[in-house]
């Protein structure tokens, strides 16, 4: 199944531009590691144009145009996008899985995700209208009071690689909705749907410069998004270390910031349990999309009077699960994203049994796939609260296991993250 990816430029102003510096960055297909395209670096004169472009799109026509036109107007053109995402569908579909590895069936779901994102806020954004100059009562009659629902401004959305477009669309969405102008700066390691997003909009005539998309490093785009003086607000998605470094960007300008960073989630097993079908949620809870989620329950607290037999259930599951190129039909685990995430995952495994930890199945490449940054579902046993598996996200399929024998010991245990 050859899928053919677009060669697009930066989204400035509703036009596509080329890089200031003219720089690309290579697209790695990450099941065959082979190059399949590339996408435009953007750096700060980049950034310079985008803000620009979006600060005159709030003040165009005194505003008329999008920061203070009604609600339904707004609406309109997030519906539009809608249909044109769920009009493409398939080929979106496609381009996902082969630019993060994700599995074509879950790419598809989020797709159809991506379309009913754009709906929900297209209604919110019709029902603001109403909300507009809503009284609020007060106790002596010579004052009045009213609630003004205003857009905050130009927005910077910084989003991750493992859910790509929809990722995008949750932070997209709801600004265009409340009428603000946004820069959208994807992940380096999966921007291709996001640039076809940028077709979209095109498409559907969204005015010019309220959607700004900047594909680019981190250092060299994200970095003087967040520090940029004329971006009123941050939402980034993404790792706790560059969360950390966005917050300090912006507090230097006391700048709100939104941020939705990693985690270590429990996933606690008593021993009343349906065995099978709390295995099979187990490995889907830690497992799906090939365990790069931030709220994956990559840590089981299991009952120890049940414990044998739940794992060898568990196991089971997991060797059941069909690790492919994430196009091969029945695909449900596909490759780590990239070829740096692939290696930490393989060190967070490597330390985990030099702390003396059992892997009890997984953890190496599948024999039947010589190419490919894949590394097979991974249960790891005798860890203690101390070690790196159980403190630090992996943000990769695999799984810590620790048992327990009273509800307080399990509470513990789940509490007991950084």
């Amino acid at each position: 199944m050859e899928v053919q990816v677009p060669s697009r430029q930066l989204l400035i102003d509703g036009e596509w531009r080329e890089p200031v510096l003219k720089k690309r960055i290579p697209i790695i297909n990450p099941a065959t590691e082979q190059i399949i395209g590339d996408i435009p670096a953007a750096t700060a004169e980049d950034v310079e144009l985008a803000v620009a472009a979006a600060r005159r799109a709030l003040s165009r026509n005194k505003g008329k145009d999008w920061a203070s036109a009604s609600g339904a107007v707004r609406a309109k053109y997030l519906r539009a996008i809608a249909a044109k995402i769920t009009e493409r569908k398939s080929e979106l579909a496609k381009l996902e899985a082969i630019d993060c590895g994700k599995p074509l069936d879950e790419a598809a779901w989020d797709i159809d995700d991506v379309a009913g994102c754009f709906e929900y806020y297209a209604d919110l954004a019709d029902g603001l209208d109403a909300k507009q100059k809503a009284p609020v009562s007060l106790p002596m009659e010579t004052f009045k009071s009213y609630v003004l629902k205003e857009p905050i401004g130009v927005v910077g959305l910084i989003t991750p690689w493992n859910y790509p477009l929809l990722m995008a669309a949750w932070k997209v969405a709801p600004a265009l909705a409340a009428g603000c102008a946004a820069i959208l700066k994807p992940s380096e390691l999966a921007s291709i749907t996001c640039l076809e997003l940028a077709e979209v909009c095109r498409e559907v005539g969204l005015p010019s410069g309220v959607l700004n998309i900047l594909t680019g490093l981190g250092p060299e785009a994200g970095a003087p998004l967040a520090a940029h003086p004329n971006v009123d607000k941050i939402a980034f998605t993404g790792s706790t270390a560059t969360g950390s470094k966005v917050m300090t960007a912006a507090a230097q300008m006391v700048k709100p910031v939104s941020l939705e960073l990693g985690g270590k989630s429990p996933i606690i097993v008593f021993e009343d349990v349906d065995l099978d079908k709390t295995s099979e949620w187990t490995a889907f809870g830690c497992f799906w999309t090939n365990g790069q989620i931030c709220s994956a329950t990559s840590r089981l607290i299991l009952h120890e009077s049940i414990a044998k037999e739940f794992l060898d259930r568990l196991v089971k599951w997991t060797k059941n699960i069909k690790i492919s190129d994430p196009l091969e039909e029945g695909c449900r685990l596909g490759p780590i994203v990239s070829e740096g995430q692939y290696e930490k995952v393989l060190k967070f495994i490597s330390t985990a049994k030099s702390e003396g930890a059992t892997i009890l199945c997984g953890g190496v490449r599948p024999e039947h796939l010589k190419k490919g940054f894949f590394v097979e579902p991974t249960i790891i046993t005798d860890v203690t609260t101390s070690v790196q598996i159980w403190r630090e996200e992996v943000f990769g399929p695999v799984l810590c296991v620790k048992t327990f024998s009273t509800e307080e010991e399990a509470l513990e245990l789940a509490n007991d993250t950084q």
